[in-house]
Formats: C-alpha cells, sequence, structure tokens
C-alpha cells in the first residue's frame, strides 16, 4: 500500500477518534456514553501491542507461555467485586487520582513515597509506551513495504506519534481536577477496544477459514513440525514454575499497571458497573486469544525455515495472500491497541509527574502567591506539557534504546517493575501495622533488583561480561530452572514483601499512618462519615484556609463549597475555627487538583497541628467508629421509624376513607332498600284504599309490588352473597369446561336487550385450547354481571366486543365497551365492596352496586384476577384464568 495513502488513512482514524471522545464530552449522561459496557471495553486497554503482536510471537517461540499474561486476569477479576469496590470508595472519600496517591496517602500521605511511586511508574511504563510506537512504525513500514529511516523526520510515524500527543494533551487535560471522569478518552479507548477486537477475529477467521481448512487443518499440518509438542505442554514441573510466576505477574498487572488503576477506579462512575466489568472483560480476553495460537501456528507453517519475525504474523500471513484489506484491518487493530495504551498511560503519568514531583517539589511557592485563574492555567500546562513529553521520551526510548528488542520482552519487563508496588498496594488495604518505612525499603530493594537483574543485562554487554554479573554471590540467586524475567520476579517480590513485613512489624507508625490505615482497612464503616473519623488535633481558622481554597478553587466555587460543608454539620457562619473535618474537607477539594501531598503542605502552611500519641488515636478511633456505628443505627431505625409511621399515616388514611366509604354504602344501601319497600307500601295502601279500581290497574299495581319486591329481594341476596364470599362458606364445583360454551350461555339473555339498544357484539377467538377448569355457574356470574354493566354504560349504537387469548400461561378475557371511561382517581377502588365513584351520574343505576366486588371475590376464588384499564374510547374489563386450576376444591362438600 502507498504510504501516503496509509498515513492519510491513519489521519482519518484518529479523526473519528477526536470525533468520538467530542461527542462523548458533549453527551455526558447519555446511556451511549455512560454505561458499564464502555467501562468494560475500555479495560481492554489491558490489550496493547504487545496482547496484538506480542502474543503471536510468544505462543510461536515458546508456545503455552503467553496464555499466563491473559489467564491470570481472567482468574482475578471476579474478586473485584470486592477488591475494586473497596479500592473504588477509599479513593472516592480521599479524592485520588493516581496509584501514587493511593499508596502515598495510605502510608501518612507522603510527598517522598508519592515521587518515589511516580518515578517507578515512569521507568517502567516509557518502555512500554516505546514498545507501543515502534510496533506502530514497524507494522506501517511492513504494510506500506518501505524502510524504517533512521532520520526521525522522514518517518512517518514520528508524525502520527506527535498527533496522538497533541490529542492526549488536549483531552487528557480537559479538567483540572485529576480524580474527574474524562468520559471522551474513555468512549474514545471503550470503541478502539471493540474495533480491535472485530479486526483481530476477522485476523483469526481468515487464518483458520481462508488460508486452512479449520483448526483440525492447522493442527494436522503443525504436528509434522519438529517442536510442536515441546510448544504445547508445561515441560514438566519446572516449566509449571515458570508459567506459575507469570500467572501470579499478570494477577499483580491488572491491579497495578497505571493505566489499569486510572480506567478501573478513577474513571469508574458507579460501582455497579463492576458487575459487568467481572464477565464482560473476561470474555474479551478469551475472545481475543481464541485465535493467538491457530494464527502463531499457521504462520510457523506458512513461514516454516524462512528468518522472519514471528511477532508481525498477523500482518504477514494476509501479506503471503495478497489480502491488503486485511492486512490493513490488522494494521489499524494493532493500532487501536498502541494508542489507547498510550494515551491512558500518558495521562495517568502525567498525573503522577505533576501532582507527585513537579508540583510538589518546585510550585507550591508560586501557587500561594498566584490568583484561581493563574494557577489553574500552570496546572493544566504542567500536565499538558508532561504528557507530550511522556510521548516523546518514550518515541526517542524507541529510536534509540529499543530497536533489537522484543515487544514480549519489553513488556514483561514492565510488567516486573510494576509488581514492585504490590506488597504496599495490597498491604494498603489490608494489614493495619505496615508503615511508612517498610513500604518505602521494599519499593527500593525491589527496584534495585529488578534494574540489576533485567534493566542492566539487557542495555549493556559490559554489565553481563562484568565480574559482578559473573561472580559467585550473583550465581547463588540464579534458579536454573526459571527464565530471567521469573527468576528477578521471584526474588524482588520476596525481598520486598519480606522487607516490608519485617521493617512495618518492627516499626512504630505514626498518628496519621494508622490514622489512614483504619480509614482504608475499615472503608465501609466510614464511608458515609469519613471526614468525623480524620484525626487533627490543633489551632486553625477557617478564613485562613479559605484562602488557599480560593487560589486554586476561585471565590465563588470555594463560597459554595463552604455552605455545602455547613449545611453538612450545621456549622454557621460565624465561627472561624477549624476543625479536624475542615482539614479534611479542605485537603480533599485540593487533592484532585494537586495531589493528597501537596493538599496536605498547603493546608499545613496556614495551620499549627499538635501532635498525638498513637494510644489516643487509637481512642479517638475507635470512638469515632462507635459514634459512626450508633448514627448508622440511629439513622436505621429512624429511617424505619419514619417508614413505619409513613404506612400507619397510611393505613390511617384508608381506614378513614374505608369507614367513610362504608358509611356511604349502608346509607346507600338503606336508600336502595328503602325505595321498593316505599314504592310496595305505597302501592299496597292505594289498593288497599280505592276498592272499586279497575281491574287493569290493579293488574299494574300489583305487577309493580312484584317487581320491587324482587329488586328488594335482588339486593338482599347480593349483600349475603358476598358475605358468603368472604367467609368462605359458598362450595366451588371446578370441573373441565369449554370457556367459548360457558360464555356463550352467560350472552344468550341478554341479547335481546343489546339489540333494542342497537349494540354491536363480536366476539375473538385466539385460542388453541378452549377447555379450562373453573366454576361454569360463578363464571357466567361474572359474565353477566360485567356485559349488564357494560350496557348500562354504552350508549346506544355502540359496541362490545369480548376477546379469548392466553398469556403468559393464563387464558385472558378481554370484555372492551365504547361507554364512559372510569376516572382515574376510581380505578384502583372500583372493585372494592366499599367504594362509589365520586363522580357518578346524579342519577344511580338500578341494581345493588355489589356486583363488579362479587366478580372479584369469585375470580379469586378460583386462583383468577379480574382488572379494569381506561382505553382511549372506552373501558375493558381484563379476566383471567389459570391454564392449570388443580390446588382449587372441586368437591360439593368443600368450601373455598
Amino acid at each position: 500500500m502507498n504510504s501516503y495513502l496509509l498515513f492519510a488513512l491513519v489521519i482519518l482514524y484518529l479523526g473519528i477518534l477526536f470525533f468520538i471522545a467530542y461527542f462523548a464530552e458533549k453527551k455526558r449522561s447519555s446511556f451511549w456514553v455512560n454505561n458499564p459496557y464502555v467501562y468494560s471495553l475500555s479495560l481492554a486497554v489491558y490489550c496493547s501491542a504487545w496482547t496484538y503482536y506480542g502474543s503471536i510471537g510468544v505462543a510461536a517461540n515458546q508456545g503455552l507461555e503467553y496464555m499466563a499474561i491473559y489467564v491470570g486476569p481472567i482468574i482475578i477479576i471476579p474478586s473485584w467485586i470486592y477488591l475494586n469496590s473497596k479500592i473504588i470508595r477509599i479513593s472516592r472519600v480521599n479524592k485520588i487520582s493516581s496509584i501514587a496517591d493511593f499508596i502515598g496517602l495510605r502510608y501518612g500521605n507522603s510527598r517522598s513515597l508519592s515521587a518515589i511511586i511516580a518515578l517507578v511508574c515512569i521507568l517502567a511504563i516509557i518502555p512500554y509506551i516505546a514498545l507501543q510506537i515502534k510496533s506502530i512504525s514497524e507494522t506501517f513500514h511492513l504494510i506500506t513495504e518501505t524502510e524504517n529511516s533512521t532520520s526521525i523526520l522522514f518517518d512517518s510515524s514520528t508524525y502520527v506519534v506527535i498527533i496522538i500527543a497533541l490529542f492526549s494533551s488536549y483531552y487528557g487535560t480537559k479538567y483540572v481536577d485529576a480524580s474527574e471522569k474524562r468520559l471522551g478518552i474513555i468512549s474514545a479507548v471503550a470503541a478502539e477496544s471493540f474495533f480491535k477486537l472485530i479486526f483481530f477475529v476477522i485476523l483469526g477467521l481468515f487464518v483458520v477459514y481462508g488460508v486452512f481448512n479449520g483448526f483440525e487443518d492447522i493442527y494436522r499440518q503443525a504436528e509434522k513440525l519438529p517442536d510442536f509438542a515441546a510448544k504445547n505442554s508445561f515441560n514438566g514441573l519446572e516449566g509449571s514454575f515458570n508459567w506459575f510466576l507469570m500467572l501470579m505477574l499478570s494477577m499483580s498487572a491488572i491491579f497495578l499497571l497505571p493505566r489499569q488503576f486510572h480506567t478501573a477506579i478513577i474513571e469508574n462512575r458507579k460501582e455497579k458497573h463492576i458487575k459487568t466489568a467481572i464477565w464482560l472483560f473476561p470474555l474479551y480476553l478469551l475472545i481475543f486469544n481464541f485465535f493467538v495460537f491457530p494464527i502463531a501456528w499457521g504462520g510457523k507453517i506458512l513461514f516454516f525455515g524462512q528468518d522472519v519475525n514471528p511477532e508481525l504474523y498477523s500482518i504477514l500471513i494476509p501479506q503471503k495472500f495478497g489480502n491488503i484489506f486485511i492486512s490493513t484491518l490488522v494494521f489499524f487493530g494493532g493500532l487501536s491497541a498502541c494508542i489507547s495504551m498510550i494515551i491512558i498511560s500518558s495521562i495517568s503519568l502525567s498525573i503522577m509527574l505533576s501532582n507527585n514531583i513537579i508540583i510538589p517539589y518546585g510550585w507550591l511557592d508560586k501557587f500561594k502567591s498566584e490568583n484561581d485563574t493563574d494557577n489553574t492555567k500552570s496546572i493544566v500546562n504542567i500536565r499538558k506539557v508532561s504528557i507530550f513529553l511522556l510521548i516523546i521520551s518514550g518515541f526517542i526510548f524507541y529510536k534509540y534504546l529499543l530497536l533489537g528488542k522484543s515487544l514480549f520482552s519489553i513488556g514483561l519487563v514492565s510488567f516486573v517493575l510494576i509488581a514492585q508496588l504490590g506488597p504496599s498496594f495490597f498491604g494498603a488495604i489490608f494489614w493495619r501495622r505496615g508503615t511508612y518505612a517498610g513500604s518505602v525499603s521494599g519499593i527500593i530493594v525491589g527496584v534495585l533488583l529488578c534494574f540489576l537483574g533485567l534493566i542492566l543485562p539487557s542495555f549493556s554487554e559490559n554489565f553481563v561480561q562484568s565480574e559482578f554479573y559473573q561472580s559467585e554471590f550473583f550465581s547463588f540467586f540464579k534458579i536454573p530452572y526459571l527464565s530471567p524475567i521469573t527468576q528477578i520476579f521471584f526474588w524482588s517480590m520476596l525481598v520486598n514483601s519480606a522487607l516490608f513485613i519485617l521493617i512495618s512489624a518492627n516499626t512504630v507508625s505514626n498518628y496519621r499512618e494508622r490514622n489512614y490505615a483504619e480509614l482504608y482497612v475499615d472503608i465501609d464503616d466510614y464511608i458515609q462519615n469519613h471526614e468525623n473519623a480524620y484525626i487533627w488535633k490543633g489551632t486553625a481558622n477557617v478564613s485562613d484556609i479559605q484562602k488557599i481554597l480560593g487560589r486554586f478553587l476561585g471565590q465563588k466555587k470555594t463560597e459554595q463549597a463552604l455552605k455545602i460543608f455547613n449545611l453538612k454539620y450545621n456549622i454557621t457562619d460565624e465561627s472561624d475555627t477549624a476543625d479536624s473535618r475542615f482539614i479534611k474537607f479542605s485537603e480533599n477539594l485540593l487533592s484532585g487538583r494537586i495531589g493528597t501531598a501537596s493538599a496536605k503542605i498547603l493546608i499545613e502552611g496556614v495551620t499549627k497541628e499538635d501532635k498525638i500519641s498513637l494510644p489516643e488515636v487509637l481512642q479517638i478511633l475507635e470512638e469515632s467508629k462507635e459514634n459512626i456505628s450508633i448514627n448508622k443505627q440511629l439513622s436505621e431505625q429512624s429511617s424505619q421509624l419514619l417508614k413505619l409511621s409513613g404506612d400507619l399515616q397510611v393505613a390511617n388514611i384508608n381506614l378513614i376513607e374505608k369507614d367513610q366509604q362504608k358509611d356511604e354504602f349502608l346509607d346507600s344501601v338503606a336508600h336502595e332498600l328503602r325505595t321498593p319497600l316505599t314504592a310496595i307500601r305505597a302501592t299496597s295502601e292505594i289498593l288497599l284504599d280505592d276498592e272499586d279500581m279497575p281491574a287493569e290497574l290493579k293488574k299494574d299495581f300489583l305487577k309493580n309490588i312484584i317487581s320491587e319486591s324482587d329488586r328488594l329481594n335482588e339486593i338482599i341476596n347480593d349483600i349475603l352473597y358476598l358475605d358468603k364470599l368472604e367467609t368462605g362458606t359458598i362450595s366451588l364445583h371446578i370441573s373441565e369446561n369449554n370457556i367459548i360454551e360457558t360464555f356463550k350461555k352467560s350472552l344468550k339473555p341478554l341479547l335481546h336487550l343489546f339489540d333494542q339498544r342497537h349494540l354491536h357484539h363480536s366476539e375473538v377467538h385466539l385460542l388453541e385450547n378452549e377447555i379450562y377448569r373453573f366454576d361454569e355457574q360463578r363464571m357466567i356470574q361474572v359474565f353477566q354481571n360485567i356485559l349488564g354493566n357494560a350496557l348500562k354504560f354504552t350508549n346506544e349504537q355502540g359496541m362490545i366486543q369480548t376477546k379469548f387469548q392466553e398469556k403468559d400461561d393464563q387464558l385472558k378475557i378481554s370484555i372492551f365497551n365504547t361507554g364512559k371511561t372510569i376516572p382515574e382517581e376510581d380505578l384502583e377502588f372500583i372493585f372494592d365492596k366499599f367504594y362509589q365513584s365520586k363522580n357518578q351520574n346524579l342519577r344511580k343505576p338500578i341494581g345493588s352496586g355489589l356486583g363488579l366486588a362479587i366478580c372479584k371475590k369469585i375470580m379469586i376464588a378460583q386462583n383468577g384476577n379480574i382488572e379494569v384499564k381506561n382505553k382511549e374510547i372506552g373501558v375493558s374489563f381484563e379476566i383471567y384464568l389459570p391454564k392449570e386450576n388443580e390446588s382449587v376444591p372441586n368437591a360439593d362438600d368443600q368450601n373455598m
């Protein structure tokens, strides 16, 4: 491919990333940006060029060893539900913005320890950034079939690196608060993770099914290679030790790599997103590595006997078959892997470089005299320059030190160096006795061992040939069956951990170390009230601290922050005395901008702190914990009492309403009973007084007496019937019946009434089976009640439709009418026996008013239900019956 065309495509691709980042920043609250899948995909920044190219090289040269780097994280990631949740809470409470701050704060908020950790990270990750640039340059020249120029100005990768550096500098410093979430960058990284996976899967499918005839074909041909058996086993117990140590190394890396800490902890917006990440991220790693071995063996088969770099098989294979499209896709997949690693690593390193080295050791005095605008500008510029210089340093490192090195070896050296933070990191969240002295000693000695055992031998032939390296002392520590990487990892971690434990156990931590030890280890106890658990004694004025805050936040934001603090703790503005809570609150406000150590130094500059003895610290912490526990219990009890009070209030209102409804119902029943009785009495008196009444008129009067008597009887029967339904003294006769036939029996007596009112009735049958178990007579009663109700309220020329269907393993019967809709406030109570609508017509409908309550009781007795819903032009009653109705008694002598 033409180099200018490929460079233009690279620029276009970077433009797409700019657009994704821009869109994400504009739509911060959108689900497409702020969701657990974006968070989970951003974690795949772990899969860098080392994964995309280096793993294939290791699989080809060393066999199964490559898998340890991915199996380790897959094994340990489920523990994130506890470990990362705890780390996220600690970081959020203390406004932590980097792993250097996280460890440094725990061991007394020490400026020197934070600076050491930052230096270790920079020392480990700049070669790693160089590794990414190396793969971009090599694959670019491989795709374009051009020579890699020794001149920086004529190397295309130079300009790609500059563009990446500018992109990272712009979006990585968009927020002066380093603990702020960078949704633009994270969304772009998530998109890159998706692209690189898809492109790698396409490559895998091409190799397995395009070049070869499936997996079996690859392995059948690979079996003929001389080293096939050795590369597909762990080479006995000795090889297993190597594999196990590599497994442990990768487990630590998934926590400690600055880019992993940044994406997993700092960029976590919601703790619950971890629940998605613990299955999606391992699945991503499994899919990614599914094709590594087939591609590696496919390359060994195709290039057997040829002097080619196995790390480049992913591009060489499609090139061999003239498939420019696949090779270009692979290049862009690798480019995505490189870019995301460079961006996130440079951002996290720049935060450490600025907050833990440059600002605390050179800029604090300047900040004290500047205003908030100038200070903000200085902080942002320091980080921009830091990002740019870190990436350019990686480029220079690649150009002059890494040209002959493999991707895998460079990556492992970085892993081992970063692993030196492990004892202090995990000790911070689990061990109260860990001290600053133990942490510093362990890290320094561990890094020194890595330097002597890995870095110097890799870059200096003279050191390898030196008497010291060849001495018996040095040889004593060489374990024959361990590789150089696993050997140094083993010894450095052993010495590091031993020093950390022994020195910590034999030194007394100061009050600040012990204070943070409690806050870290028992974060769940303090998270709701962490400022109360911060121990500080001395004299300080709010006004002095406010001036410091104003130089970074500005006067308006500072005043807003103070209002929030005062409201939280019910403090009046009149008091100028600062307590421990305000000290901690103020340090947190500054931590995101200048780091935890610098924030502490600035606040210390305007306060006078008294030393506190360790026993006093423990006593205060115990009292604080008890107070927090009591407050928590009181809060829980208070919330429970409030809930109970609310429930009682609602119940009381309901009782009053029910009582009122009952009174209204009884009044209504009394009225309904009185009406026929009055009519019967009046008619009887007329018949008694007028002996000469014509026979025809007398006959009408007698019919009226009979009609009113029937109505009176109906009301009394309904009241008695409802009472029996409620007390369970009515038998059910459950049997298999045809629901359609039962409905037709219900409908038949009413058809002439439908015709009189010119109502149109239709039925919709969507049932495959019409046989169900129910009490037919009770169902006829329900149908006739609902249909009778529809007759009363549906206007002439209206429509009534009955629909039969199965839904969610239930029979659903919908009886819809085009009558007047029911007021929304009545829908919930329409089936209550004591409820009558406040919006009913002045003329009450004929009947007892108990029909719907009876229907509800009948359906519940048959394990069914009945509901009512308003539609656009009417009302629908929906009747439900279970498909299987075995639990309801069906004998005559069994009551409901």
